[in-house]
């Protein structure tokens, strides 16, 4: 599973955060990492350098063996709760597309 990085220029993207994010999201869908061939992060401060509610947007898109790619956004104060917010809700639409298959 590759993992690309992309952050806007109002959002740290060093190493060290990515390295960190991508340890995340490593173990945030492990079960699935046998499925999912790529992960596009995508980051971005929707109110750039003014202060806002909710404004950090976290998208995952996940390219999946078989299927079509599928993305999850998710809206939080900071990039963390950005993130793992949105690798829940990319785990859950994942076990979805797995059991809507299995049950076929």
């Amino acid at each position: 599973m590759k993992i690309q990085f992309n952050t806007d220029k109002t959002i740290l993207g060093d190493e060290r955060n990515e390295h960190y994010f991508t340890a995340q999201i490593e173990e945030g869908l492990r079960h699935f990492k046998s499925h999912i061939t790529r992960i596009e992060v995508h980051l971005s401060d929707q109110n750039g350098k003014k202060e806002g509610v909710k404004d950090i947007l976290c998208m995952l898109e996940a390219r999946i063996e078989d299927r079509k790619p599928i993305a999850v956004s998710c809206k939080s104060d900071t990039v963390e709760q950005a993130v793992t917010n949105a690798i829940d809700k990319l785990k859950t639409a994942i076990e979805t597309i797995m059991d809507r298959s299995q049950n076929r």
